[in-house]
């Protein structure tokens, strides 16, 4: 089909470009923008005076729970949700059932996304067999299956000299190593930051330091062995001041923060909040700055949702017994919206922490609107308010403790390969 968007201010980080710009789109691919092609004959026209289009966004880290926990969500149901979020790729992470760590369940999770899921889907391999931290996953077939980078998910490997291995091998397949920073034995059994509020509530302390001793570790691993290295979920201040200093020597490794980490903080534990048990735990409003600052400053490159959706269930009994985890997806796209209004970053800059940085850490070939490059634009009313409700989520994992909050930034259309997958015109 050939469509015509037309009035929409384009704001497209990857190629610099904030400016009101008619877009063409033919055969699933960006056809011209701008000026209109000769003979262009649009099937459809949408009328997109007064919306914003940009890049369909592209999420790092989405928990589909598909194979093995469908009782909690699946790719159909969370890829419609991420349609709905204007997200057009979800990158997900081994931690399923089984896990990603052989050939095998990399086709089978391919081949499910192509039967029911309206997204671009794309695997994260396991960086060790089962996630169990004894022994190397094999990396090359991994790749040679479709792998676009290997991790342990949430399971940080404590033995420092698997986790060396563990990168010479990635990087000998020119493999990126995304790892989650939490010292094991110092996170064991506990549950919120070691702060005053988990101190007040009785709840055993995570320290700060069980991130940043395991994010000092990887840099001086990372500038050994040469390894592609993507930090993942970063939660304190002194994290960000140690990947600052790393990209100021010239290490070419990246980071990411979830979202909810940009708004929330120890402080919001205060009345035993299931919905705020996240691993890495909330933070101190310090630290909330600090990352903000390090979005600000180009330290952190991406933000992500970190879905995972849950069943009410799973949030429903004492604190230490619920499962950590927020359901994000409906709300990447508004919280960066006002992350953008609150921190005062450009919107180009705020856009690109979940378009084009994204797309460049996972290397793939997304995120940008060249003539030529995939149709998967988001387009959406930079004016409508809405406030979230949990009938209002499209996820099955109503889990998160934005319902109720007044957000402003609705998609009205999503496309991806060219073809409309979301509407909504109310």
């Amino acid at each position: 089909m050939q469509i015509e968007l037309l009035g929409a201010r384009l704001a497209d980080p990857a190629n610099g470009i904030d400016a009101v710009q008619d877009i063409y789109l033919a055969d699933g691919k960006v056809f011209a923008i701008g000026e209109r092609p000769a003979n262009f004959q649009a099937e459809r026209s949408i009328n997109a005076d007064g919306l914003i289009a940009i890049p369909g966004l592209v999420e790092l880290s989405a928990r589909l729970r598909d194979p093995g926990q469908e009782y909690k969500a699946n790719i159909s149901s969370e890829s419609s949700a991420a349609v709905a979020g204007g997200i057009t790729t979800l990158c997900v992470p081994p931690d399923t059932d089984p896990v990603i760590d052989a050939p095998a369940v990399v086709e089978l999770i391919t081949r499910r996304a192509r039967d029911f899921s309206v997204v671009h889907i794309q695997v994260i391999g396991a960086l060790t067999h089962a996630l169990q931290s004894e022994r190397l996953a094999e990396m090359y077939a991994l790749k040679m299956a479709g792998c676009i980078a290997v991790s342990n998910a949430g399971h940080t490997i404590g033995n420092t000299e698997l986790m060396r291995r563990a990168m010479e091998y990635a990087a000998t397949f020119d493999l990126t190593v995304m790892t989650s920073c939490e010292d094991p034995w110092l996170a064991k059994n506990r549950h919120a930051h070691g702060g005053s509020i988990g101190f007040t509530l009785g709840l055993d302390p995570i320290p700060s330091a069980a991130e940043t001793i395991i994010v000092a570790r990887d840099l001086l691993l990372a500038e050994q062995t040469g390894a592609r290295v993507h930090f993942c979920r970063l939660s304190t201040a002194h994290s960000v001041e140690l990947i600052a200093r790393a990209r100021d020597a010239g290490l070419p490794v990246t980071a990411d923060v979830a979202a909810h980490q940009l708004f929330l903080t120890e402080l919001d534990l205060a009345d035993f909040d299931t919905y705020c048990h996240v691993r890495p735990p909330l933070r101190t409003e310090a630290d909330r700055q600090a990352l903000r600052q390090g979005i600000a400053h180009g330290v952190i490159d991406v933000v992500t949702s970190d879905h995972q959706p849950h069943e009410l269930d799973a949030k429903m009994n004492p604190f230490i017994e619920t499962e950590p985890g927020i359901s994000g997806l409906d709300t990447l796209l508004v919280l960066v919206l006002k992350l953008a209004d609150e921190a005062n970053i450009p919107l180009l800059d705020a856009l690109a922490t979940v378009t084009s940085h994204p797309a460049a850490v996972a290397r793939l070939d997304c995120g940008g609107l060249n003539v030529g490059s995939a149709a998967d634009l988001c387009v959406f009313d930079p004016s409508a308010e809405f406030e979230l409700s949990a009938e209002s989520i499209k996820s099955r994992g109503k889990n998160t403790p934005f319902v109720g909050h007044h957000f402003t930034g609705k998609v009205r259309y999503t496309l991806v390969d060219g073809a409309v997958v979301f509407e909504n015109e109310a």
